[in-house]
């Protein structure tokens, strides 16, 4: 099967790539079924791809220079020292990466999807039958429709991996992410204004856990501070969630305990200057976003396949989640193009991504127990305390293998 007709569930930045792989590879037809019937580009959150990984992906065509980014040069890790507006960097690494806002990156992506691929908004995908000669979706409606081949791009929740896996569902990982872009920038006091570079990455540590903040362009010709918080909540505040099953806090529905929580956190333990930064953030614009792992055994079977977060969910900490949704289309498309049968092409996508996945998983296990669950004195380090800890925790080498997204592997 190398024509024939194939559906797409979920239509984010993973789903409108997939789909555009698919397109590229010599599907008859392609359908997009997003469950989401609001604005995707209005998501406001930041994204980022490593600076080699952008110029694989730019090559094949998934991005270009003209989608609105800004350049990150170095990451800092800082730590409060008294009230110096800055705090004090325990190290500085470089950093070559592009920073996005997810809402500019899916509509990039979503331009790209050719006018003959039918995109269905709001409209969601309640089971999946997958057939000797061919694959039924239900839906929501009470609608039924049968594809040759349906890729799962839905995310953590994924209902195609559920038909693929039954019971294998995302772990919590005991912590929770604090979440907010902040409009503009906080003024910097004159005495410190020479130090500040927005093409740093900062991330600010405390004991259990850290936080990351950059910039990234609102899409109107402005920034934002992005920002991630990261640490594990006290036994005895209450979480409205079920955390076993994987599940988010969207914008407006944070409680005031697990808002003045973080903002106390925040004003303790971080620098007054990025303290402001997260602080700036409207309660009712944060929100939480638990930490779940998952890796699958597969991920092509029969005449299903999945791509993204419904395959892997790594931990935020490896700085890869974007690159590996955009990687996982352009290897798609590439098996595509060189198979001679869906079998074919299923066999070597799955090749490909399943054992790199699970790799992943592991560097955002490693990163987030010595980041977050079991952190280091990080006030009582010195450059070469944290290089050489740092040195430790990437395996005996000052470069973390895979972070930021591993290089494709050469074909041919």
């Amino acid at each position: 099967m190398l024509g024939g007709s194939v559906a797409v569930v979920g239509g984010s930045i993973a789903g409108c790539a997939t789909a555009l792989a698919a397109v590229r590879g010599g599907a008859d037809k392609v359908t997009i079924i997003e469950r989401a019937a609001g604005q995707l580009e209005e998501r406001g959150v930041g994204v980022s791809l490593q600076g080699q990984r952008y110029a694989e992906l730019e090559a094949a065509g998934y991005v270009d220079a003209d989608i609105p980014w800004g350049a990150l040069n170095r990451r800092v890790w800082t730590v409060r020292d008294g009230e110096a507006p800055l705090g004090r960097a325990i190290s500085v690494q470089d950093f070559p990466f592009r920073a996005y806002s997810w809402g500019s990156l899916w509509s990039e992506l979503r331009s790209r999807v050719p006018g003959q691929v039918e995109y269905r908004s709001g409209v969601s995908v309640t089971s999946v039958d997958e057939q000797p000669d061919g694959v039924d979706l239900e839906f929501a409606d009470g609608g039924r429709e049968r594809f040759d081949v349906v890729i799962g791009a839905d995310g953590y929740r994924s209902v195609v991996r559920d038909t693929m896996f039954p019971g294998l569902k995302p772990t919590y990982a005991g912590y929770l992410g604090w979440r907010g872009a902040t409009v503009g920038t906080p003024e910097c006091p004159p005495e410190v204004a020479a130090d500040l570079e927005w093409t740093d990455l900062r991330t600010v540590v405390f004991p259990g856990g850290h936080c990351v903040l950059y910039l990234i362009p609102d899409g109107a010709g402005g920034v934002r501070v992005n920002w991630v918080l990261y640490t594990t909540p006290p036994e005895h505040l209450a979480v409205p969630l079920d955390l076993r099953t994987p599940t988010s806090l969207p914008p407006g529905r944070l409680t005031t305990e697990l808002s003045d929580f973080a903002r106390d956190l925040v004003s303790k333990h971080f620098p007054p200057f990025w303290a402001e930064c997260v602080l700036r953030t409207p309660r009712e614009e944060s929100f939480i976003q638990p930490i779940y792992d998952l890796e699958v055994p597969h991920y092509a079977t029969g005449r299903l396949a999945l791509a993204g977060d419904a395959a892997t969910v790594a931990r935020p900490h490896t700085g890869g989640g974007a690159v590996k949704a955009l990687q996982d289309a352009l290897v798609l498309e590439n098996s595509w193009r060189e198979g001679g049968s869906w079998q074919e092409i299923a066999a070597t996508y799955d090749e490909d991504r399943t054992a790199l996945g699970a790799s992943i998983v592991d560097l955002g296990r490693r990163f987030g127990q010595v980041q977050v669950v079991d952190t280091p004195n990080w006030e009582a380090m010195r450059t070469p305390d944290f290089d050489a800890w740092w040195t430790q925790q990437n395996g005996g080498s000052d470069r973390s293998s895979g972070y930021g997204g591993h290089a494709l592997k050469q074909r041919g």
